[in-house]
């Protein structure tokens, strides 16, 4: 059909609007799952100095040339190098020094042999060795530098900082990091039949999972839940829940954007935000827009597969997007089908899927397929399996795409 948006398209408008927010400098501690605003760049050489890398001794590697367990060679033991130690001790011909993991190397020495190569092992600080096997020059020692050098970039802007990239942030002799700050987000539920989870449902009424469901992704994503609230199937609450949420980096709504009755934020929001259809199921109503104040608005379907997937696929990518990062998606896998499953035609299919890593297979996560509704299917999936628009069905042993989620 003509009138419908591709996923590409829909996510470019999404894309085009956003603006990264402001930056601020945090310390390391409070930076964890932030994005860079600026490189980070190292303050001084890591290491810092040549160390070793084993417990054992400091040796010259010409001393001990050749030795092994039929012609070991002995050598005396003049000093001790615990780590963190500043001595720096000589050495003549014929003489070692004990040396622990991470002290730094005599600039006497240019090897270090591990006690395992030895018969004296690491029993006496002073005394004498017997060197079993011969080591390299160079053996075993970390060179001043051999990581990064000072002045090299450690991070760049636009990285997530995960807690690999903080530490290495810290070795790398820095305190302090440049981040965005995190996008604060409104949730809004739309519908007259929702109630609170707990409550027993009465006649047409169901459970909001929706608010959970967004609340939780949006924290996972590294953005602030500003507010979170539920409205009836009616026009004014509309705009009084965006008068609430004035603070507000991006707002949420789930529901009422369709074409039916009863469809209170396209009612409310027709003129200041575009309604689309998209090829993709679930999914297929969107709304998005910017306010004249800046603020996002998303108008996602109701049904909480819908909303699951449309976030994925729309909003996520935006906070990510506002926050600087560099990749915007969820890691994608190609796998192979291990069960066969229908897709709708025309329409980029997005199926809430269990992989199988180790095997390498994706199937279905529910036997109830793809329906918007089955919200109970979200907790037995660990991603979407992405079918294109042009495929009618999947086969078992077909290669299927799919979005892995945590």
């Amino acid at each position: 059909m003509t009138d419908l948006l591709t996923v590409e398209e829909h996510r470019a408008r999404v894309l085009a609007a956003v603006t990264a927010v402001p930056a601020e400098t945090v310390a390391l501690a409070d930076a964890a799952g932030r994005a860079l605003a600026a490189d980070v760049v190292a303050r001084h050489d890591l290491p810092g100095f040549d160390n070793s890398s084993m417990d054992g001794f400091a040796v010259r590697s010409l001393d001990v040339a050749g030795a092994d367990a039929t012609n070991p060679v002995r050598l005396r033991v003049v000093a001790d190098l615990p780590a963190g130690t500043s001595d720096d001790p000589a050495f003549g011909p014929g003489e070692a020094v004990r040396i622990m993991t991470g002290a730094p190397l005599p600039s006497s020495a240019d090897a270090v042999v591990p006690f395992e190569d030895t018969a004296g092992g690491l029993a006496d600080s002073l005394g004498e060795i017997t060197v079993l096997r011969a080591p390299g020059a160079g053996a075993f020692v970390r060179r001043r530098g051999g990581d990064v050098s000072s002045g090299d970039t450690v991070l760049h802007a636009g990285e997530h900082l995960g807690p690999f990239a903080l530490a290495a942030a810290a070795a790398a002799g820095v305190a302090e990091v440049a981040v965005r700050r995190r996008p604060r987000v409104a949730v809004v539920s739309t519908g007259s039949e929702l109630v609170a989870p707990g409550t027993t449902p009465g006649r047409g009424q169901t459970p909001d999972s929706n608010a959970t469901l967004l609340a939780a992704l949006i924290a996972e994503a590294d953005a602030d839940v500003l507010l979170v609230e539920r409205v009836p199937d009616d026009a004014g609450a509309i705009g009084e829940v965006l008068g609430r949420a004035i603070g507000a980096d991006v707002v949420v709504f789930t529901g009422g954007v369709s074409a039916g009755a009863y469809e209170p934020v396209r009612q409310a929001l027709a003129a200041r935000i575009a309604f689309a259809r998209v090829a993709m199921q679930p999914g297929k109503p969107q709304a998005f827009g910017r306010l004249d104040d800046g603020r996002l608005v998303f108008g996602l379907p109701g049904n909480p597969v819908s909303v699951a997937v449309s976030f994925e696929v729309f909003v996520r990518p935006a906070l990510r997007a506002l926050q600087g990062h560099a990749v915007l998606d969820r890691p994608r896998a190609r796998l192979t089908a291990a069960e066969a499953w229908t897709t709708p035609p025309g329409r980029r299919q997005y199926l809430p899927a269990a992989v199988d890593l180790v095997a390498g297979t994706v199937r279905p996560a529910t036997a109830g397929g793809s329906g918007s509704h089955l919200a109970a299917s979200l907790a037995r999936a660990s991603a979407f399996a992405i079918v294109p628009a042009d495929v009618a069905a999947v086969a078992v042993g077909d290669p299927v795409d799919v979005m892995l989620i945590p």
